[in-house]
């Protein structure tokens, strides 16, 4: 081959090296025929560190080769994601953790090497030098001469680009000059027009000096004129400015007072629009009890009627024949069989209220919360559609992160505020029941026993509500 002017061999790339140097760098492990695998991974290391861009990218490329064809099994865990990618974007995309599991993980770099001397040692060691495979390969196997191979790839690209960006420079220069060179000859054309130009216009120049000094002198005598207007226009609207600050301080007095109006009247239109709303809220609250009321003292005379077999219009026994007969009131019995438990239920316009955990602890305590829950809904269902009485289930709301997800025709589920107990919830419905309407509560609490009979409400015991729903 013949050299060219720069030395280099004609027919090889300007940027790849063409022999090997023999010089062995002194930071490289080089004792021994053969280095052991530690050896190879301290070289393998500092060669991935010092490696130009274009071998560390051969480098992935021919790691990503491999990672597909090996089993999952065997690869480091940051490269069996890399092995999942598409073979076009492998090398791309998973350049990152394939090098560096070549230069951390143990066996890693070995296994691949093995692959490609077993699998496709042709492609390997090809017979068509390729500097950039050759210093790739070579830091794979962590051979010694790939340091030599890297900082020699890493010169010719740094020539190339000195080369590169002193060409650019160059460009860039020649570009400027011939820009400054238009620019002057411009320059040069413009400056004889500016001459020529001023030599044809010297007498209309002189003319318009002259017109120029006669117009000083007019605007000069127009500018001693508009001072003496100013003067005076000043001496009048002296008054005029304090007749205008005195009626803007009216104006703001006016428009405060318009404000505090506005504001006492909207004050006003707020506090009765509240006394109306309170108002209409408190005569539909008491519509709606004395409505209850009303069916419920109706629906308990007829019940009474028929329970006592009396005709209508038919009054027995006035109360005034009874006098002196010794006879008084009994005491209200205790509910203690399902028998009397559909007895009360029997009852017009009846308000059944269930102490929801109180009743399935105690029938199912096996269960989680939210199963008995879904349990005594279901088992009261039927009891209330078949007595057509209200019924309520009051559950602790603590705990609680949402409401159950359906709800059962006729039966209300409520849960207690936070901090508050399923307890008071239960007071809290006795008593806002109108007075005489049947209560019937179902719970073996005795404080809330106590309080509900004190109310005018009849307690049942827990047991008595579950053997009546397992006849169900």
């Amino acid at each position: 081959m013949e050299a060219d002017g720069d030395g280099a061999a004609t027919g090889a790339p300007a940027d790849v090296p063409t022999d090997v140097p023999t010089d062995v760098p002194t930071d490289v492990p080089t004792d021994g025929d053969v280095p052991d695998e530690a050896a190879r991974a301290a070289v393998r290391v500092q060669l991935l560190e010092r490696a130009p861009e274009a071998v560390r990218a051969k480098v992935a490329e021919l790691a990503s080769v491999a990672v597909g064809h090996m089993p999952v099994t065997d690869l480091p865990p940051p490269v069996r994601a890399v092995s999942r990618f598409a073979p076009s974007k492998r090398a791309r995309a998973g350049a990152g953790p394939l090098l560096t599991a070549l230069g951390s993980v143990e066996g890693f770099a070995a296994s691949v090497v093995g692959w490609w001397t077993e699998e496709q040692p042709a492609r390997w060691r090809p017979e068509v030098h390729d500097p950039v495979h050759a210093a790739a390969v070579a830091v794979l196997e962590g051979r010694d001469e790939g340091s030599i191979l890297v900082r020699d790839l890493g010169e010719r690209a740094d020539a190339a680009r000195a080369r590169s960006e002193r060409d650019a420079a160059v460009a860039k220069v020649e570009k400027l000059e011939g820009e400054v060179r238009r620019l002057t000859a411009d320059r040069e054309q413009a400056r004889a027009a500016v001459e020529a130009t001023a030599e044809e216009n010297r007498d209309e120049i002189a003319k318009l000096r002259a017109r120029l000094r006669e117009q000083g002198t007019r605007v000069r005598r127009a500018e001693d004129e508009a001072a003496e207007l100013r003067a005076a226009r000043d001496a009048g609207e002296g008054g005029l400015r304090a007749e205008m600050a005195e009626l803007r301080r009216e104006r703001d007095r006016a428009r405060e007072a318009a404000a505090h109006a506005e504001e006492r009247a909207r004050r006003a239109a707020d506090e009765l629009a509240g006394v109306r709303r309170a108002s209409v809220e408190a005569r539909r609250a008491d519509d709606a009890r004395l409505a209850l009321l009303v069916d419920t003292v109706a629906g308990a005379a007829e019940g009474l009627r028929r329970e006592l077999g009396l005709r209508p219009g038919d009054t027995g026994t006035r109360p005034a024949e009874l006098v002196g007969a010794g006879s008084g009131a009994a005491p209200k019995a205790r509910v203690t069989d399902p028998a009397a438990l559909d007895r009360l239920l029997a009852l017009p316009e009846v308000h059944l209220m269930v102490d929801g955990y109180n009743v399935t602890k105690t029938g199912w305590p096996e269960l989680s919360l939210a199963a008995q829950r879904e349990r005594l809904v279901a088992a009261v269902q039927p009891l209330a559609a078949r007595t057509g009485a209200e019924t309520t289930l009051v559950f602790d709301g603590a705990g609680i992160t949402g409401v159950p997800t359906h709800s059962v025709r006729g039966v209300r589920v409520l849960f207690s505020d936070a901090g508050v107990l399923a307890d008071d919830l239960i007071r809290s419905l006795v008593g806002a029941e109108p007075e005489g309407r049947p209560l019937v509560v179902v719970t073996s609490d005795r404080a809330v026993v106590d309080s509900v009979r004190r109310s005018g409400a009849h307690p049942v015991p827990s047991s008595v509500l579950l053997g009546r729903l397992a006849r169900i």
